[in-house]
């Protein structure tokens, strides 16, 4: 239970989640680890990245306790089960899946589903979520958290997609409990500059430190 509480706390305390797309499980592995030296211990894996479970196995037997690693665009319960066998401590989707909560409370996971509308929210929260990720947040930006919160001000939100460092303060001064960025901090990696990821985390970091 205090487990679960203090990864929560983490997550809102960075304000921060690094969502990994990479094209082998190799480029996963260096992206996370040029993401922690960086500063941040958020991070999630996605199904997309070949051979992801093992990805999660590797990185969570490597750090142990120091990185909270989650598993990201799963759909399914039985991804999920795989995935917390693996390590996972939380999972997120794109979509509402009922099983998929269901299965993370049981095991007292943290698990965050995909939502964009008002409804939606309500219906994971009645669920039993703990965070919800707005998804995808590049259709209307900032706004939709202010327009999210005005209801359901106890929602706590994590807007996903698009989310850069032009526009974090923005989401951020909306209400969101914390965001979710991908390619704006992993673009380096592309070119193998895993400097230029480390760096970009650091500027995530810094603009919201300085926002809160």
């Amino acid at each position: 239970m205090y487990k679960k509480a203090e990864q929560l706390n983490q997550i809102y305390e960075a304000g921060l989640v690094a969502v990994i797309r990479a094209e082998n499980a190799e480029k996963a592995i260096r992206i996370t680890e040029a993401i922690k030296k960086g500063g941040l211990n958020n991070i999630e894996i996605t199904m997309t990245v070949p051979g992801a479970v093992d990805v999660i196995k590797k990185l969570t037997n490597e750090f142990k306790d120091e990185v909270l690693i989650g598993a990201g665009s799963v759909l399914d319960s039985e991804t999920a089960r795989a995935c917390i066998l693996a390590g996972a401590e939380y999972i997120v989707s794109p979509t509402i899946d009922e099983e998929t909560i269901k299965l993370c409370n049981r095991y007292n996971k943290i698990v965050i589903p995909g939502a964009m509308s008002v409804n939606e929210v309500k219906y994971a929260m009645e669920l039993g979520t703990d965070i919800v990720k707005v998804f995808p947040a590049s259709l209307f930006g900032p706004k939709i958290i202010k327009s999210i919160k005005g209801p359901i001000p106890q929602a706590n939100l994590m807007p996903t997609g698009g989310v850069d460092l032009d526009n974090v303060v923005e989401y951020l001064d909306a209400g969101s409990f914390a965001v979710g960025a991908g390619s704006s901090i992993t673009k380096g990696a592309k070119e193998d500059n895993y400097q230029k990821v480390t760096e970009d985390t650091k500027r995530f970091i810094e603009k919201i430190k300085n926002a809160r």
